[in-house]
């Protein structure tokens, strides 16, 4: 029995016959037939701060303009691809791992992959950076401050959170570790949607991922 072809569910065996297969459409082709570069534009912030809808915009601006884009967002995500994880840290860590590894596929498909997660773990997010080029992986913090975020909370988490109903919530009784030098710093609780796609797009121009 080779170590692929281990006993289901025992989590101590670990594929090791297994080999990388080169794609017969490299990510240079795909630039050339789509007209832009792919990109990981990875948005972080406080559950409330305004990533998704953030990033849904900017989805929808480069959309109109013709782009191929994605967005993986932390919900979604849950729903499927990491619902067998719960809020502790192991989990928040593994969770941000799988997504790392699924837009560094989106990224080598040729297509600009937006992901909208709390991600409040910088050591997390600097191994989803790790895992591609340099250039290749976009930060944005959405920098809405707590007091602005639990006024939009619409969902009330962080009034259960407060009232203990709610554990390991982040911001309240989990950690949110700040990007230390993200590649923007956006005050989505201060500047209009509009203005924040703004920011995105231009950056996207200014490093040429769009022209």
């Amino acid at each position: 029995m080779t170590m692929t072809e281990g006993t289901k569910g025992d989590k101590s065996l670990k594929a090791t016959n297994i080999v990388w297969h080169q794609a017969s459409v490299n990510r240079q082709a795909r630039f050339a037939q789509k007209g832009h570069r792919s990109a990981v534009i990875w948005f972080t912030g406080l559950s409330g701060s305004g990533k998704s809808t953030l990033a849904n915009a900017v989805n929808f601006a480069l959309f109109e303009l013709g782009y191929s884009t994605y967005v993986l967002d932390g919900d979604n995500i849950r729903h499927g691809l990491c619902k067998d994880l719960g809020f502790n840290d192991s989990d928040r860590q593994e969770n941000i791992r799988r997504i790392g590894e699924v837009a560094k596929l989106f990224l080598d498909s040729g297509v600009i992959v937006l992901t909208a997660f709390v991600s409040p773990f910088r050591i997390d997010r600097e191994k989803a950076r790790e895992l591609v080029d340099q250039g290749d992986f976009i930060e944005v913090y959405c920098a809405a401050n707590l007091e602005t975020c639990e006024k939009r909370d619409v969902k009330g988490l962080y009034a259960k959170a407060r009232a203990g109903d709610i554990k390991e919530f982040t911001g309240i009784s989990s950690p949110y570790e700040e990007p230390v030098s993200p590649e923007l710093h956006i005050d989505t609780g201060v500047q209009d949607l509009d203005k924040c796609v703004k920011i995105v797009i231009n950056h996207l121009k200014k490093i040429q991922v769009i022209p």
